[in-house]
């Protein structure tokens, strides 16, 4: 298999295995895992036939050393800023989009009420017509009362977030955020925003 890609699949395992470590703690088991690669890449090019061939696999393996270790210490370097920088980094994990229903006020009530009165008074006589027009006013109250709320409903987008530390929050719009599932955050001040 090509060094390089052994490297790459070696750094990509130890990169998900390492979440929970310090960046210097990571950089330390980092450069001992390199320097253990290279000594076993200079044991291996030792065992070649010709000289030729042993001084080339020696630089090929001091040059994926250098390349490891630089990147080793570019992600030290860059780790400590990632995390000053940006304490409430976080990802997109959904964004969901429901109706929320509106506040019915007097209003409604009374003016449902007065038309289910009326309405109520144009059936039956006497005592019925008494009864018809109690009951609809009050179903007329409680029929203008959900017109109204309806009316008065709005969409709301709820953005779910999962920051980098595992910490999971939501983010309430009354307009569309224009974020998807997967979308970089932060959370500027309590305002969510792209990254």
């Amino acid at each position: 298999m090509n060094r390089s890609i052994l490297a790459a699949l070696l750094l990509a395992g130890l990169a998900s295995s390492a979440m929970a470590q310090t960046p210097k703690e990571q950089f330390n088991a980092e450069s001992k895992r390199i320097a253990t690669r290279y000594a076993d890449d200079k044991k291996l090019c030792a065992e070649e036939s010709s000289s030729a061939t042993r001084m080339q696999c020696t630089r090929d393996a001091k040059s994926e050393y250098d390349k490891s270790l630089a990147l080793a210490k570019a992600q030290l370097k860059a780790s400590p800023a990632k995390q000053a920088g940006c304490m409430e980094c976080g990802k997109v994990t959904s964004v969901v989009v429901s109706e929320k229903a509106g506040e019915g006020s007097a209003l409604g009530v009374i003016a449902g009420g007065v038309a289910g009165a009326l309405l109520g008074n144009q059936v039956g006589s006497g005592h019925g017509r008494q009864l018809a027009t109690v009951a609809g006013a009050a179903g007329g109250a409680y029929a203008g009362k959900k017109i109204e709320e309806n009316a008065k409903s709005t969409k709301q987008w709820t953005v779910h977030v999962q920051y980098d530390d595992g910490k999971q929050v939501s983010f309430n719009f009354d307009h569309d955020p224009r974020m998807m599932s997967g979308d970089r955050v932060r959370n500027d001040n309590g305002n969510l925003v792209r990254n």
